[in-house]
């Protein structure tokens, strides 16, 4: 319906998921509050008209007053993209696309891609306002994902690269990463040893996201409180947020919803809160050698914002950054690696690959394929690179926006217009990828596919985005996506449930899922 589209393409971190039951009460909730913002509309339409006139903005659908483009309303997000994909094949590589006052632009063609987010970067790497609950829970855009493009954002992402994401830093957590791979492989173990199937997505979910908060807090937490924060943070990721939608009202009409989410944000401070305090003493974190392990809180905890005042950052800025670090780091990885695991369960062929070459670097009787294993790993490279072309994460980049109006293929681009890519059409596209929807690693390994994956000299596929926007835990993900794929196809041997067909088949959440989440059995080797 109209409505999951407005929450695909919201200028938020999130993406909402609505009940089944409701989306036609939404629906008529909103043609209703249409009629309240018509007045507004009409007034600003008249003020823009001659303006409008004169702009050639990139070709789209008609559209109805006030409402936009009909055709979106019968359109859900499984077949959105399908959508998309037949208008660009009739209005081009560059579309336009309305829903009430927004402006949407869609991109869809690799090189177009490149030229915005790499050679005019600089025009197009801001970010369009955060509306409604979304202001609350990045703190006015105090994150690095939704902060406009300027110094704000400049520091936020420098802190972070040049901190926990440093290459010294990331090695140090080793022995976290082999901590977190124990406890999930003795879990598997007892499934192994029962021949009980396995859901796959539940067990590296939680492995990731203690892996996350270790790097996050600086110390390894209790199961409880694992638990309670994966909860919360589960839970405001799939809140449904009309005020995004009707800034205005939204929250005056859907004030039980507005409360609701303003609860879950105080519970979600008062996990947070006691944690980042907890940093300011860093004798409590040292081990028995005196050593401290740095963590994301520490880096914040020194921060200055020059903009502001040289001001620090404060504690609801840290929870909103604390927040985002949690969910960038485990939902996109945790999502890649199940579609990964997914493929080498139905394709027997590729995981026997796989576990040949391991045993050839590493050896057949090395009981785990260390971190420095991983460079001689090519094919292993190779199925993590077929698993993200194959199955993004996300298939829409956070929407993007220009610091000011410009001419893009001959066409304006407004400054209040929302910039979105398609980043799993890019990575499908025919007449880059031979037999694109197959699932076939060889394509990347020694001698075949050359591609940047930063899309840096050209894009291929942008799994992470491209430009100075791309996915500041680029390397970190690849190294998780290797490091665990690696172990868990050494440790076990991964089959399909008796009975049972692997289902590719996708749904949209936070990131885009399996429908049918992994079943497999497996067999420790």
């Amino acid at each position: 319906m109209m409505l999951w589209f407005l929450i695909l393409i919201s200028p938020s971190f999130c993406m909402g998921v609505v009940p089944a039951n409701k989306i036609r009460f939404l629906l008529l909730i909103s043609f209703s509050i249409s009629l309240f913002v018509a007045i507004k509309l009409l007034l600003n339409s008249r003020n823009k008209s001659n303006t409008s006139k004169k702009r050639k903005l990139p070709p789209g659908p008609p559209i109805m007053p006030f409402l936009g483009n009909l055709q979106l309303l019968n359109k859900s997000v499984l077949n959105l993209e399908s959508f998309l994909r037949q208008l660009h094949d009739k209005y081009g590589p560059i579309l336009t696309l309305r829903v009430g006052p927004s402006t949407m632009i869609f991109i869809s063609d690799h090189s177009l891609a490149h030229k915005v987010l790499v050679q005019k970067g600089s025009t197009f790497s801001d970010r369009p306002p955060a509306l409604g609950m979304n202001r609350i829970t990045t703190s006015n855009q105090h994150t690095i994902a939704s902060a406009g493009y300027g110094s704000l954002w400049r520091v936020l992402r420098r802190n972070l690269v040049s901190g926990v994401f440093h290459p010294s830093c990331v090695k140090s957590y080793s022995q976290g990463r082999e901590w977190v791979l124990d406890q999930l492989i003795g879990e598997l173990r007892q499934h192994a040893h029962t021949g009980e199937p396995v859901f796959v997505l539940e067990k590296i979910q939680y492995a990731m996201f203690s892996l996350l908060l270790q790097m996050c807090f600086g110390q390894k937490l209790e199961q409880s409180t694992v638990r309670k924060i994966e909860n919360i943070q589960r839970r405001m990721l799939v809140g449904f947020d009309i005020s995004t939608l009707f800034p205005e009202i939204g929250k005056v009409i859907f004030r039980r919803r507005w409360n609701e989410l303003l609860q879950m944000r105080l519970e979600k401070e008062e996990l947070f809160i006691p944690l980042i305090k907890a940093r300011k003493d860093p004798k409590h974190f040292q081990d028995g050698n005196g050593n401290y392990l740095f963590s994301y809180v520490d880096s914040l905890l020194g921060l200055e914002l020059p903009d502001e005042g040289g001001r620090k950052l404060t504690e609801g800025e840290m929870v909103s950054l604390c927040s985002e670090f949690l969910t960038a780091g485990t939902d996109t990885t945790t999502t890649s690696l199940q579609w990964i695991m997914a493929n080498l369960v139905k394709h027997q062929e590729v995981q026997e690959k796989l576990l040949e070459e391991m045993e050839r670097v590493v050896g057949k009787e090395a009981e785990e394929v260390k971190e420095e294993d991983l460079k001689g790993l090519h094919y292993l490279k190779a199925v993590i690179m077929e698993g993200l072309r194959r199955h993004p994460p996300s298939h829409f980049v956070i929407p993007h926006a220009v610091t000011e109006e410009m001419t893009l293929e001959g066409y304006v681009i407004p400054k209040d217009a929302t910039i979105n890519f398609l980043v799993a059409g890019m990575g499908w596209e025919e007449k880059v990828w031979e037999d694109p929807m197959a699932f076939r690693p060889e394509r990347f390994s020694e001698g075949g596919e050359n591609v940047d994956i930063t899309g840096s000299k050209e894009i291929k596929m942008m799994p992470f985005g491209a430009g100075r926007r791309i996915c500041p835990a680029l390397n970190l993900a690849m190294l998780h996506l290797q490091y665990f794929v690696a172990n868990l196809v050494r440790a076990f041997e991964w089959k399909p449930v008796e009975g049972e067909e692997v289902d590719l088949s996708e749904k949209l959440e936070f990131t885009t899922v399996m429908k049918k989440p992994l079943r497999a059995k497996i067999t420790q080797r």
